[in-house]
């Protein structure tokens, strides 16, 4: 056996395989190929697409791509006749995949276009073509119809599936099917958003206010996500990980604003359940869709499948990852683009940076050092799951760095994600200036700067123009974490390299000055291109933080001396909706009954270290951030209540506070908490309960119910908070 490595070019997704070295007839690549070939004939046959290619069919054969070309077509075929031939496909596919399975000692779940029963639309003709969006091995976003290839000609498997009324879908739990608008189906960007102006989206822009507008296209993006056990090297150094489709960081989910998204997720992890957080995502009466447990649903039982809804109410870039224990930083996490108008020019959508720190242990183990001594430091970090371990030039040096090519004169869009488990990143690109765009999911009026504060779970959209050819041909981009409350043994080594033209050269270059802190970017600069101002609270919500040992001498941090704790069988939604209304003091729950009110929570500490907050199901306005003692008496006066910053993650500054308003415009149950993922686990959090007599009304009670019957059979130990 060997370790196979497969770096999918800029994006550098890792994916470890362990593949069996045959001679000169390779059974295995046989398989493969004629498995893809009857996953392109059924395809042709139903007129879809399915661009999440399971891994086991490129294991150890990365060329492995289905043709775009049709042996047969549904236009000269009775309906009857292509479901016949699509069911005899499905069981050559069956057979194949058995053997294939066998050879390579694994066990994988058969994509849905090979297993679900179909029903084929009459009304379909054979010119008729529905809309896709495809991306370019760098991640960028750009479309085509189903009939056409990519513009880059390269395919890839980040892209998600567009449903419309005449193609049928390919899971048997997805979605009603929706008809493509007509000012979708022309085509992604949408009319009137070119490089000259980036402002325009069909008949909207970015001055359009998308709390009360949002397009309605009529699309659905469909996504197949598997939570696998893996092995992967992505700094060159091999530990246990958990991976989505076979990678860590999994695919991108790309959408356009206004459109439907359905994600099928998978559980396929050998112990404990998984949920899918779509971090940011407001979840507008779809709270169900939240993916918490214990708040919105029961973990995902072992082999099970849960569908995840929601519609793309905001445009911008994000991620989504696990909510289940520490399984984002295992690599349970990939990045959201939702496709719409911006506030900068730019010529080139370059997609998602997802940084992160690493650990060449487990988080698991981690996490059971920091329960009894405080945070552990991390050995190093990542760009879109890839980098170096060790100096540049040592011969010891393991891995490879992120890179991406660019043409001089072209201006880029990179969405930056902090995606950490515990470090606050400052990024830079040598020599070059950052335009910043958009904080979270909220358009701002642009800025410049040289170096950008990330705090863990925020996103901020920049814009960087190939202007320095003269200066040199290789430029680094760096992701520092600070020292102030980031340790890393690595600090000056996460680092990717911006290439002009076809240079592979090792930069040179110095980066820019700046001091060590643990701060956000300041509130002058983040100011929303959609202003709103925010209005007296009607509900004051005090929570003091202060961090203890429980009497099992382990750490716990608490809100008003509560830590928070619920149970994984028991979630939120599903005592609201069996009547209960009377929860325990460790469920750290808030009631707000009435809708429209404005809600004011009020967070500090006097403890040395920074916490970035996040808020579920809302933006929220950050009217004040103090590295000051609270004083109820004079904090008023610090607030600002006219247009300020606006977004779901923002730091409550070290021995400081953090004041931050929201509306009750959407019911369901909410959970605010430390995206640092040790605070969080050990009990740094509390939920919301907003609107709760319309939460009935809003519920799968079905799907609630059936997923922690599922659940409830599984002996699996909780021990951390639940969330």
């Amino acid at each position: 056996m060997r370790l196979y490595i497969l770096l999918a070019l800029c994006l550098s997704f890792f994916q470890i395989q362990a593949t069996p070295t045959f001679g000169f007839f390779n059974p295995i690549a046989a398989l493969q190929a004629d498995i893809l070939k009857i996953i392109n004939e059924v395809e042709c046959l139903l007129s879809t697409k399915v661009y999440i290619i399971p891994a086991i069919l490129t294991k150890g054969n990365t060329k492995a791509v289905t043709s775009n070309k049709c042996s047969s077509t549904k236009a000269t075929a009775t309906s009857a006749a292509v479901k016949t031939s699509v069911s005899s496909l499905q069981s050559v596919a069956q057979s194949k995949w058995s053997s294939l399975q066998s050879l390579l000692s694994t066990t994988t779940t058969l994509p849905p276009i090979l297993t679900t029963s179909v029903s084929i639309s009459t009304a379909k003709t054979a010119s008729s073509t529905s809309t896709v969006v495809s991306t370019s091995a760098t991640g960028q976003a750009t479309s085509s119809t189903a009939t056409a290839s990519s513009t880059t000609g390269q395919s890839s498997s980040i892209t998600g599936q567009v449903t419309s009324s005449a193609v049928s879908s390919a899971s048997a739990s997805s979605s009603t099917s929706k008809t493509v608008s007509s000012t979708t189906a022309s085509g992604t960007p949408c009319a009137g958003n070119t490089a000259g102006d980036r402002s325009k989206w069909c008949d909207y822009s970015t001055s359009t206010d998308y709390y009360n507008e949002v397009p309605n296209t009529g699309v659905t993006r469909e996504y197949w996500l598997n939570v696998q056990d893996g092995v992967a090297s992505p700094d060159g150094i091999s530990r246990y990980v958990q991976t989505i489709n076979g990678s860590i960081p999994g695919p991108t989910i790309i959408a356009d604003w206004g459109d439907n998204v359905v994600v099928h997720v998978t559980n396929s992890l050998s112990v404990n359940g998984s949920t899918i957080h779509f971090h940011g995502m407001r979840q507008n009466y779809t709270n169900q869709n939240d993916g918490v447990p214990s708040i919105t649903q029961c973990p995902i039982a072992f082999g099970a499948t849960y569908t995840y809804k929601w519609r793309a109410t905001q445009y911008g870039s994000s991620w989504y990852h696990s909510h289940v224990g520490l399984q984002a930083w295992e690599g349970v996490a990939g990045g959201i683009i939702i496709n719409g108008p911006s506030t900068a020019n730019y010529d080139v959508d370059k997609g998602t940076l997802l940084l992160t720190d690493w650990g060449h242990t487990t988080v698991d183990q981690q996490y059971q050092y920091a329960q009894t001594a405080g945070s552990p430091v991390m050995d190093t970090g990542l760009i879109n799951g890839t980098n170096v371990f060790g100096e540049d030039g040592a011969s010891n040096q393991t891995g490879s760095r992120f890179s991406t090519s660019v043409t001089s004169g072209t201006s880029y869009r990179f969405r930056l994600v902090n995606s950490a488990i515990d470090s606050h990143f400052k990024f830079s690109v040598d020599n070059h200036i950052l335009t910043v765009m958009a904080n979270d999911l909220v358009p701002i009026v642009p800025y410049q700067t040289q170096v950008l504060n990330i705090a863990i779970g925020q996103r901020y959209d920049v814009i960087v123009t190939a202007n320095q050819a003269s200066v040199a041909s290789d430029f680094w981009i760096r992701a520092i974490p600070q020292a102030s409350c980031s340790e890393n043994n690595n600090p000056k080594n996460i680092k990717g390299v911006l290439h002009y033209g076809s240079s592979t050269g090792l930069p040179t270059t110095t980066g820019y000055n700046f001091t060590d802190e643990c701060v956000d970017e300041s509130p002058s600069s983040l100011i929303p291109f959609v202003p709103k101002t925010v209005s007296a609270s009607s509900t004051n919500a005090d929570e003091a933080v202060t961090i203890a040992q429980n009497s099992n001498k382990l750490f716990r941090w608490y809100l008003n001396n509560s830590t928070f704790l619920t149970e994984w069988e028991d979630p939120t939604l599903l005592m609201v909706e069996k009547g209960i209304t009377t929860f325990t003091s460790a469920n750290n729950l808030i009631e707000l009954p009435k809708a429209n009110e404005w809600v004011y929570l009020i967070i500090h500490s006097r403890i040395p270290v920074p916490h970035p907050i996040h808020l579920h199901g809302h933006d929220f306005f950050v009217i004040s951030q103090q590295a000051t003692l609270y004083d109820p008496a004079t904090a008023v006066s610090t607030y600002n209540l006219n247009n300020p910053p606006r977004r779901d993650v923002a730091n409550l500054p070290a021995g400081g506070y953090l004041v931050l308003a929201f509306e009750t415009d959407n019911p369901g149950a909410w959970l605010a908490h430390c995206h640092i993922g040790w605070h969080a686990s050990q009990g740094f959090a509390l939920q919301f309960l907003e609107r709760a007599s319309e939460i009935p009304g809003i519920l799968d009670s079905a799907t609630l119910q059936g997923t922690c019957d599922q659940w409830n059979g599984n002996p699996v130990h909780q021990e951390d908070s639940g969330i």
